[in-house]
């Protein structure tokens, strides 16, 4: 399959009949993590023992998404980052259902015949040990195995990867970015926690204070971590240290939803419209609401010193 170019699908409705006859895996690949990356290791090996593309399949939303709303679980992707990251792997091509009522309804088997067997005519499935699905989640590896051999194709079970006693999750992952422990969660990723996105004009506030910062919307109801922190950011092939904020701004009082906004040390560009990663290294405190701008603004001077010794030491 090398040689081809990778292709991202948005709905069952978008399939062609030329991307029928291929080896597919299924799950919300959060976070694209090690235990993840084990699951597509899979799938590329099979993808190239039976000459098919390889398909990844996610939901839009997540299903925790579509029945928990601002409840569910903050996400450590958004789907463009997702699929990136998919691509990356060496997928040929994703196919991104939207997970709203009529998905919902499904039966398993139902899922099973409309995507799998009439959308993609799948030769060969890799799932994750735990993988449930349909209605309720009522199906499993087994009603697959049993439909498979019935269809025609195979079922492969990739087992739970482990990093000391506990499975690599998503779930784990958000604990540990929440308490700060990047470490941990670089272990997990196989790669540095970092968000990434488009700069975009803010209220311009930090400009006047004196303070500029670099807006990143997050596109989401709740954030995997929230505070201030350390960072690094690549743009455009450089790495620039910096301190960030993640969170609603309460001192402002402006926002619902988290931003990301980034302070640069020592730079003075004018970067709009470019795509910046940044990577998260240290926390320095929580989010908070200070009396005045004042107040604010020597705070923020001291989280800068902060992130200037600290790049200093390493």
């Amino acid at each position: 399959m090398t040689g081809k170019k990778h292709q991202f699908i948005r709905g069952l409705h978008n399939l062609r009949p030329g991307h029928r006859g291929c080896v597919a895996t299924i799950g919300s690949f959060d976070g694209v993590h090690l235990g993840h990356r084990a699951i597509l290791q899979q799938l590329r090996e099979k993808s190239a023992i039976y000459g098919l593309p390889s398909v990844v399949i996610i939901f839009e939303p997540q299903p925790q998404e579509f029945f928990s709303g601002e409840q569910a679980p903050a996400r450590l992707m958004r789907l463009r980052e997702k699929v990136e990251a998919l691509v990356s792997e060496g997928i040929d091509r994703v196919l991104c259902l939207q997970f709203n009522p009529s998905l919902r309804s499904l039966s398993a088997r139902q899922f099973i015949d409309r995507v799998l067997i009439e959308g993609l005519d799948v030769r060969c499935l890799v799932v994750g040990d735990d993988f449930h699905f349909g209605h309720d989640r009522s199906g499993n590896d087994r009603l697959l195995r049993q439909v498979g051999e019935q269809q025609g194709f195979d079922v492969i079970d990739t087992h739970t990867l482990q990093y000391g006693s506990e499975r690599i999750s998503s779930t784990r992952i958000r604990r540990a970015l929440e308490v700060g422990d990047f470490d941990l969660a670089e272990t997990l990723l196989g790669r540095p926690y970092q968000i990434t996105g488009r700069v975009v004009y803010g209220q311009q506030l930090g400009q006047q204070l004196g303070i500029p910062t670099a807006n990143v919307h997050l596109y989401r109801y709740r954030a995997p971590l929230s505070g201030v922190y350390v960072v690094e950011a690549l743009l455009d092939g450089s790495r620039l240290p910096g301190v960030a904020n993640v969170g609603v701004r309460p001192t402002v009082g402006d926002l619902i939803k988290p931003v990301l906004e980034v302070h640069l040390l020592d730079f003075d560009q004018l970067i709009y419209g470019q795509r910046i990663h940044v990577e998260f290294k240290k926390k320095i405190r929580e989010e908070q609401t200070f009396a005045s701008l004042d107040a604010m603004v020597t705070k923020i001077h001291s989280d800068i010193a902060l992130a200037r010794q600290y790049f200093a030491e390493v």
